[in-house]
């Protein structure tokens, strides 16, 4: 599915930029293959991490042009779980887009309350009796918390997925909705959509 409402041009300048230097510096690498003698791991992993970097650029790019057409609170989402990762608090976010998420989701607690930052922490805040499963978000509000949703079996690359991890990947495999990730672990933050699993920025959501 193509963004909505998303002047992609400017971005799409700046990732191709940003690839063209690495393929630049991997040029470079192949070129001191021939006549230096030092190790070039360094380079490779200097150049691992910028394609990282180019990725997350382009999937916060993205998360906005998913997110904008479905509620206009995604400027708090961005603030909640930028400051969920800087505190290590592991959070699920569902975002309903089109499609109906009832067959997929063993429904929680009901909230129905307007979506806030310090609402939506204060549900995953540590010891929370809500902190739990899934909140999903429909449109404006915060419908409801400690939802169950799909596991996904799958795993990406050589990682083992967590069990959060594994339903974002689940729900966005049988349907178009988005969901957002806080890991507990790593405090990364990442998103599923149509099943795939791409991570974010911890700046710059919004």
């Amino acid at each position: 599915m193509n963004p909505i409402n998303c002047d992609f041009s400017p971005m799409k300048e700046t990732l191709k930029d940003e690839l063209l230097q690495v393929i630049r510096s991997l040029q470079q690498s192949v070129e001191e293959m021939d006549t230096d003698t030092n190790c070039l791991l360094s380079n490779f992993e200097k150049i691992k991490e910028r394609f990282i970097t180019i990725e997350m650029k382009a999937a916060t790019f993205y998360l906005n042009c998913y997110l904008s057409p479905f509620t206009e609170k995604y400027p708090e989402l961005s603030h909640s779980v930028q400051n969920m990762s800087l505190k290590r608090h592991g959070g699920l976010i569902v975002i309903q887009r089109q499609d109906a998420l009832k067959d997929f989701i063993q429904p929680g607690i009901h909230i129905g309350a307007d979506l806030t930052h310090s609402l939506l922490e204060s549900i995953f805040f540590p010891g929370s009796p809500l902190h739990d499963g899934a909140v999903l978000v429909n449109h404006n509000q915060i419908e409801s918390a400690a939802n169950v949703l799909p596991l996904s079996e799958r795993n990406i690359g050589e990682k083992k997925l967590g069990t959060r991890h594994r339903a974002a990947l689940g729900l966005s495999e049988l349907s178009d909705a988005l969901v957002m990730v806080v890991s507990e672990e790593t405090g990364r933050i990442s998103f599923a959509f149509q099943g795939n699993l791409y991570p974010i920025t911890t700046h710059g959501i919004i």
